[in-house]
C-alpha cells in the first residue's frame, strides 16, 4: 500500500489549521497549483524541524475541478463535488474549493507558519475561501460541552476506513476529504438543562457514555449519524476541531474516507432528507455554512503532480 499523507491517520493533535483556497483561473494555474501541493510534505518537514516535539503533520488535497485540470484522464473513481442538502428549513450548502491544507501539531504558531509558507507563493492565483484555526477544548469537547469523536475508529482500523485500497488501485493510499463548517448558537444552547442537551446529543455530558435505547430519542445526534448496513457500522475517520471567538464559534467538520457515500448518508439523516421524517435535533442549534469534497493523494501520487 502506498504511504498516505502524515495528517490522515494519526489521532488529532492539540491544534489544527484548515485552509481552503479557490483558483481564480484553474486552466492557467493548474500546473503551478499542482506543484505547490506536491511541495507540502517538504515544507512540513522544514517547519516541523523547528520543534520536533510539536509533532507537526500535514495533508493537502485537491478539489474535483482542480484535479481534472491537473491530472486530466486519471481521476479517483469516487471524487465529485460536495452534494448540497436542504430539508425542512435546514440546509448544508456546497461552497466548493480547489485546495485544502490541513496542518496539525501541538503548536498553533507552527501550523500558521506552514500555512503562510504554502499560501504566500501562490499570490493572486488563488483566493481564500475559508481559514479555520481549531483547538482542543478542555478534554476534547466540542463547544457544546460534549466530548467529540467518541465513535472514531482506533488503531489499524483507521487505515482500513480512510484509505483507498484495491477498489481503485491507481489511487491506493489516498483518501477523500469531506469538509463542512458549522456555526453554533451557543447562547440558545446554554438555555437548555443538561438533561435536555443529553437527549439531543444521545450521550451523557459528564463522561460521554451513550444513553440507553429507552432514553435516547430517535432524533438524537448519534442516532442519526451512526448508520449500520448489513449488521456493520459505516465508519469514517474524523479530524473535526472546535473553533471560535467571542463573536462566532462552531466546529470545522472534516473526515477522511475511502467512500464519499458514507458521509453523504450521514448528512442526509442529519439534515432530514433521508425520507424517514426525522432529523438531527442538534441542527436546531447549529447551522452548516460550507461544504466541499477533496482528494488527498498518497505521497507517491502527490509527488507526480510536480512533473
Amino acid at each position: 500500500m502506498p504511504t498516505s499523507q502524515s495528517a490522515i491517520l494519526p489521532e488529532p493533535q492539540a491544534s489544527a489549521l484548515f485552509l481552503i483556497l479557490r483558483a481564480r483561473d484553474r486552466a492557467s494555474s493548474a500546473r503551478a497549483l499542482g506543484r505547490a501541493a506536491a511541495g507540502v510534505p517538504a515544507l512540513a518537514k522544514k517547519v516541523g524541524a523547528l520543534d520536533a516535539r510539536a509533532k507537526l503533520v500535514s495533508a493537502v488535497a485537491l478539489g474535483p475541478e482542480l484535479w481534472d485540470a491537473v491530472s486530466p484522464g486519471a481521476r479517483p473513481a469516487k471524487l465529485r463535488p460536495f452534494r448540497a442538502v436542504s430539508a425542512g428549513g435546514r440546509s448544508a450548502p456546497s461552497s466548493g474549493g480547489d485546495l485544502l491544507l490541513q496542518v496539525a501539531s501541538k503548536r498553533p504558531d507552527l501550523n500558521l507558519e506552514l500555512a503562510r509558507r504554502f499560501r504566500a507563493p501562490l499570490g493572486d492565483a488563488v483566493e481564500v475561501c475559508d481559514e479555520v484555526h481549531g483547538f482542543r477544548y478542555l478534554d476534547s469537547r466540542d463547544l457544546t460541552g460534549f466530548i467529540d469523536g467518541t465513535e472514531n475508529p482506533k488503531g489499524k482500523e483507521r487505515a482500513e476506513v480512510a484509505l483507498i485500497g484495491r477498489e481503485d488501485k491507481a489511487f491506493a493510499g489516498g483518501s477523500y476529504a469531506y469538509t463542512q463548517r458549522y456555526v453554533h448558537d451557543l447562547a440558545r444552547w446554554a438555555t437548555l438543562p443538561d438533561q435536555e442537551q443529553e437527549g439531543i446529543v444521545g450521550r451523557r455530558k459528564r463522561d460521554s457514555v451513550e444513553l440507553s435505547d429507552a432514553k435516547k430519542p430517535p432524533t438524537a445526534h448519534i442516532a442519526r449519524a451512526v448508520i449500520e448496513e448489513n449488521g456493520k457500522e459505516l465508519e469514517i475517520v474524523r479530524h473535526s476541531f472546535p473553533y471560535g471567538t467571542v463573536s462566532e464559534a462552531g466546529l470545522f467538520f472534516i473526515c477522511y474516507t475511502r467512500d464519499l457515500r458514507i458521509p453523504d448518508l450521514m448528512l442526509s439523516r442529519i439534515m432530514g432528507s433521508a425520507g424517514d421524517g426525522l432529523y438531527d435535533r442538534l441542527m436546531d442549534f447549529s447551522r452548516a455554512v460550507s461544504g466541499a469534497n477533496f482528494f488527498a493523494p498518497s505521497l507517491s501520487t502527490l509527488r507526480a503532480l510536480a512533473r
